[in-house]
């Protein structure tokens, strides 16, 4: 079999995600893209906290680098010009969600995994309100 059918084959449901994202931002607007990643890093942290539950550690592993590295991605895009005091404020969240994972990512406790989501969770639902308001 050759090796990129091997590598598809391996995970179904990690290929189907990966053909998903990429339709999905193939034809996203930048609104769009800040709403899929906000998606993305809210089911990387669930899933950060069902792999700490399970001592699944690579898991836990592979999605807190995934989240930490969407918060990244959010905060450069940031306009500091243009957003301003909010720029400001969201940039301080992001490096205060990143100091949470990585201190939650050192022990076996899923709750400060599912408290960073839930609290994106909240921003990720205004972000899709004042989107659909444009």
């Amino acid at each position: 079999m050759p090796a990129y059918a091997t590598a598809l084959g391996a995970d179904p449901y990690t290929t189907y995600r990966q053909i998903d994202l990429v339709g999905r931002t193939t034809a996203a607007d930048g609104a769009a893209l800040v709403q899929l990643l906000y998606e993305e890093l809210i089911r990387a942290l669930r899933v950060a906290a069902w792999a700490t539950e399970r001592r699944d550690f690579a898991r836990k592993s592979e999605k807190v680098t995934r989240a930490t590295a969407i918060l990244f991605a959010l905060e450069s895009g940031l306009d500091f010009e243009t957003g301003g005091d909010v720029s400001h404020t969201l940039a301080r969240l992001y490096g205060g969600a990143r100091a949470s994972i990585v201190n939650a990512s050192i022990g076996n406790d899923p709750r400060p995994f599912r408290d960073v989501a839930d609290n994106l969770e909240e921003i990720a639902a205004a972000w899709a309100q004042v989107r659909g308001a444009a």
